[in-house]
């Protein structure tokens, strides 16, 4: 078995991850405030790839990371950066169609801590950010730890999306996903095989270890 897709998966679910974790948990905390309909329309674009068929959102990623338009034709006739069939492009598609992944969980856990929680920092003197590093983000540690491996699990896991922005190009953006389909294309099934039990394996290990922290991390003194 070809390991360079498995290591090209990692690196791609890996990245994206740390990427969401910068943007998302921010974004979700913004979410969480006060709702407004400008904040409804920004929820229910973030919401969409969760139900949007993932050749639909690759056609129009692919239409938007063309280099004949906008900023992908900036970028590549500025650094000749190419989104387009290329593991930067996957990254940025990624972190686009996982996103709702990472803020719903952490927008969710958020609205449900007590308001005087929030409240009774501010009172000791910390500003909406402080509140929000040192006060309400350690109490969500758990949805926190469940929005970081289901992004994870699910760029593990992307097909459509990849597909349609990366290719099938060794080395470049041939992830284990469509590692799994060339080889059934090919009647190969014992590749097909081993890559679907490395993922399934991995998977398996990270929701696993989430239900093991969440279940110890909050045991009853009487259990």
């Amino acid at each position: 078995m070809d390991l360079l897709p498995i290591w090209l998966t990692l690196k791609l679910a890996a990245i994206t991850t740390a990427i969401l974790l910068v943007i998302g948990v921010p974004l979700a905390w913004w979410l969480s405030a006060k709702r407004s309909v400008f904040k409804i329309i920004i929820e229910a674009l973030i919401t969409m790839p969760l139900v949007l068929p993932p050749s639909v959102l690759g056609f129009y990623l692919l239409l938007a990371f063309s280099p004949q338009n906008g900023l992908s034709k900036w970028l590549h006739n500025t650094f000749d950066v190419q989104l387009v069939f290329s593991f930067p492009g996957l990254v940025l598609a990624s972190v686009i169609y996982s996103l709702p992944f990472m803020v719903s969980p952490v927008k969710s856990a958020l609205q449900q801590l007590p308001v005087s929680l929030a409240q009774a920092s501010y009172t000791l003197g910390k500003n909406p950010r402080e509140t929000f590093l040192h006060v309400q983000l350690p109490n969500i540690k758990p949805s926190l730890l469940t929005a970081t491996v289901l992004t994870f699990a699910h760029t593990l896991g992307e097909f459509g999306v990849v597909l349609m922005i990366g290719g099938n190009i060794p080395g470049v953006t041939r992830v284990a996903s469509i590692a799994v389909y060339d080889a059934v294309e090919q009647m190969d099934y014992t590749s097909a095989n081993q890559y679907s039990l490395v993922l399934f394996a991995i998977t398996f290990i990270m929701v696993m270890g989430v239900f093991i922290y969440n279940k110890y991390q909050f045991k009853s003194p009487l259990e």
